[in-house]
């Protein structure tokens, strides 16, 4: 049991984990980078640290620092939110090894889900389904590699095995363009992520983004807790995701649910975590597991009305799952937009301080932000600056609630994307439900937010 968390975090999340902690009558230690010493979570929280420099290498990715920061606030656990450092296993194993709890699971677990050749072995053992491909790294032999190609058909997708966010990655539509594929990929990997390792799967045309939700104590109960879809992307970056996923047989994603569960009870997860799908023709792909909490977790908090930084916690303190997987029941729908402090139709990041903030409200109406009037927006972070979440009982009244929310909305001083959001609210094919993870691409390109 723990009585104070660090968290090494920043912005909306920070405050988040912040509330949960408080709510369970835990003590919170802020760290923060110069940049970020007027935070609100800052001001909210019972300390605060200063790490570093406003540059993230040198304040949120600083593990000696944050480290320090914990051992001189006599932090007993630590909560890594999302990003930074929340899915680095040498760091989870430094926080234990400093005799603290690391909120999240543990350093095998994120080690082996984070190589996506070793996930994709664990869930093939597991019965998970994935995506055709050998699950094995790419030989250096050009034979073998042709041989791989072959086997599997094209189109196929070239992939770091340490990847993400979009980066070492490309399409090879035939034969004669693998090998140039693999070696530009390869050298892209070398550099990003100081791994050379690639794999190869069969690439899937018109795929759609769904995931499942899981919650695991140390006891060996584990818990699925429905389905979100995150289709809609730009350059591989989530914009707007909702829960449930619209239009699958609930059947089949109970299915997939329970085979998720099988294997974070295999692997002996811990924690939360989320298992990513590629969906097309009425097939689940499994692509990925993240292993930590999701921004967009809070539609699946809407429909399952479970608290999931608040269970991270109690995990986290050794206590067992206050519920049973017959208890979890999907109630309604919910949409999330993530809210990002840039120009809505170049993407230019736009930091500066904002003069007018004026949030929507109402009923099944949620914005998780850290901003208020006259604060700053540094230019040195990740531009999300907020999220608005609506739930109704059905999609439609989720998303009437949505546009209300977003008309309601006010920002000054800075550009943000919400004019963006409440174009894509009327767009058809979104509005239909379905949509493939190239739609909205798609959808810029034929200048539809003009």
């Amino acid at each position: 049991m723990f009585e104070k968390v660090l968290i090494a975090n920043r912005g909306e999340i920070a405050l988040r984990i912040q509330r949960a902690c408080r709510e369970l009558g835990l003590k919170t230690v802020a760290i923060h980078s110069e940049a970020d010493a007027d935070a609100r979570h800052v001001r909210l929280a019972d300390e605060a640290l200063c790490i570093g420099p406003a540059a993230p290498g040198l304040s949120y990715l600083n593990r000696s620092a944050i480290l320090l920061a914990a051992h001189v606030s006599g932090a007993q656990a630590v909560h890594p939110g999302y990003g930074f450092l929340s899915e680095n296993a040498d760091f989870a194993e430094q926080v234990e090894a400093a005799g603290m709890s690391f909120i999240g699971p543990e350093p095998e677990s994120i080690r082996i889900m984070g190589d996506k050749v070793a996930a994709k072995r664990a869930m093939r053992a597991a019965g998970v389904p994935c995506v055709p491909g050998p699950d094995s790294g790419l030989p250096d032999d050009a034979a073998s590699i042709l041989k791989i190609g072959e086997d599997i058909g094209y189109p196929v997708i070239v992939k770091a095995a340490g990847g993400g966010g979009g980066r070492g990655m490309r399409v090879v539509k035939s034969a004669n363009e693998l090998l140039d594929a693999v070696n530009v990929t390869r050298e892209e990997a070398r550099r990003a992520f100081g791994k050379p390792e690639l794999y190869i799967e069969k690439f899937l045309g018109h795929p759609r983004h769904v995931e499942i939700q899981v919650l695991c104590d140390t006891h060996g109960n584990a818990l699925w807790l429905g389905s979100r879809d995150c289709s809609l992307q730009r350059r591989h970056q989530k914009l707007l995701e909702e829960a449930p996923a619209p239009g699958i047989d609930p059947e089949l994603i109970r299915q997939v649910g329970e085979r998720c569960v099988q294997a974070c009870q295999q692997i002996r997860y811990r924690g939360a975590g989320t298992f990513e799908f590629l969906f097309e023709n009425g097939q689940f792909y499994f692509i990925e597991m993240n292993t930590r909490l999701q921004v967009e977790h809070p539609v699946t908090e809407m429909t399952s009305g479970i608290d999931i930084v608040r269970e991270q916690l109690r995990i986290a303190q050794g206590q067992r799952l206050s519920l049973q997987q017959a208890d979890i029941v999907t109630r309604g729908h919910a949409l999330e937009c993530r809210i990002n402090a840039e120009d809505p139709f170049t993407f230019l990041p736009s930091p500066g301080r904002v003069s007018t903030w004026e949030l929507p409200g109402g009923n099944g109406v949620r914005v998780d932000s850290h901003l208020s009037a006259g604060a700053q927006v540094p230019p040195y972070y990740d531009s999300l600056i907020g999220k608005i979440i609506t739930h109704g009982a059905s999609r439609a009244e989720a998303l009437g609630r949505m546009r209300v929310a977003l008309a309601e909305m006010r920002v000054e001083g800075i550009k943000t994307n919400v004019e963006l959001h409440r174009a894509i609210l009327g767009d058809d094919g979104f509005c239909a439900g379905g949509v493939d993870i190239h739609h909205l691409e798609r959808w810029l390109a034929a200048g539809r937010t003009a």
